[in-house]
């Protein structure tokens, strides 16, 4: 067995819009150590994370942060230490353009 510790996802998505950030690949299992969102706007913002597992389609149930306010100029930080299984998908969404996500943690095969 072996474990790689890296950055999983980095990616500014398009406001309003569910976007995959990251799915764990077949025969690995992932424990994300750290979520961290930054709002490089001069304005307030939102942000939604969700945990789709085995690639299911997306619902309300699978939110871990739904509209989750964020300030301007500021950055959200949540050490998490959530365990993840091949195929389960992580996926994004921001409330206006700008809104940065970074997903730090192991891969594990």
């Amino acid at each position: 067995m072996s474990e790689q510790y890296k950055t999983l996802a980095q990616l500014t998505p398009v406001a309003n819009t569910l976007t995959t950030a990251y799915t764990v690949p077949a025969s690995t299992s992932t424990t994300i150590s750290s979520l961290v969102i930054c709002n490089t706007n001069s304005f307030d913002s939102t942000f939604r994370i969700s945990i789709m597992i085995g690639g299911a389609t997306n619902a309300i149930k699978q939110y871990i942060y739904y509209d989750l306010p964020i300030v301007n100029n500021d950055t959200f930080i949540a050490t998490i230490g959530l365990t993840l299984a091949a195929t389960d998908v992580v996926s994004v969404q921001a409330g206006t353009t700008g809104i940065a996500f970074n997903i730090f943690g192991v891969e594990i095969q």
